[in-house]
């Protein structure tokens, strides 16, 4: 398994600056709740009444979204979700692909305190809502047959 290169919230908007697309793989309520401007939403899980469960197609949504050359930032709520995020693709041959370690809000110790700000602590541009052509139902799009 690769390890992929992790790297701060404050890092990640540099990186956007310089053409990276941030993926937030937290669910789609999380995303609408808040996200990074500018990011698209690829769930890896999904929430429902029974908890957290796989998305069946998180690989193929991204494939049909994003060549294997393509920059992209993961990101989640705490920087759990988008290891393994960053892991599968890098699996799949993606070769640009780094990890927002702190994620949205922040990544904790076995306490639960605060370790690293996530990207809404730190203040960087947010948005709410889903918007046209951010949404995990726009992404899913690219993928319908």
């Amino acid at each position: 398994m690769v390890d992929p290169i992790r790297i701060g919230p404050q890092e990640a908007l540099e990186k956007m600056k310089d053409g990276y697309t941030y993926v937030d793989v937290r669910s789609e309520p999380e995303f609408v709740e808040g996200h990074p401007e500018g990011a698209v939403n690829v769930p890896i899980m999904h929430m429902g009444a029974g908890g957290m469960t796989p998305n069946p197609e998180f690989l193929e949504v991204m494939s049909a979204s994003f060549g294997k050359e393509a920059k992209i930032v993961v990101g989640c709520k705490a920087g759990g979700r988008s290891l393994r995020a960053a892991q599968a693709l890098a699996s799949q041959g993606y070769t640009s692909v780094l990890d927002q370690r702190a994620g949205w809000d922040g990544s904790r110790d076995a306490f639960g305190q605060v370790t690293e700000p996530g990207w809404s602590r730190a203040g960087l541009p947010s948005a709410k809502g889903a918007p046209a052509g951010s949404a995990y139902a726009d992404m899913r799009k690219k993928a319908a047959p």
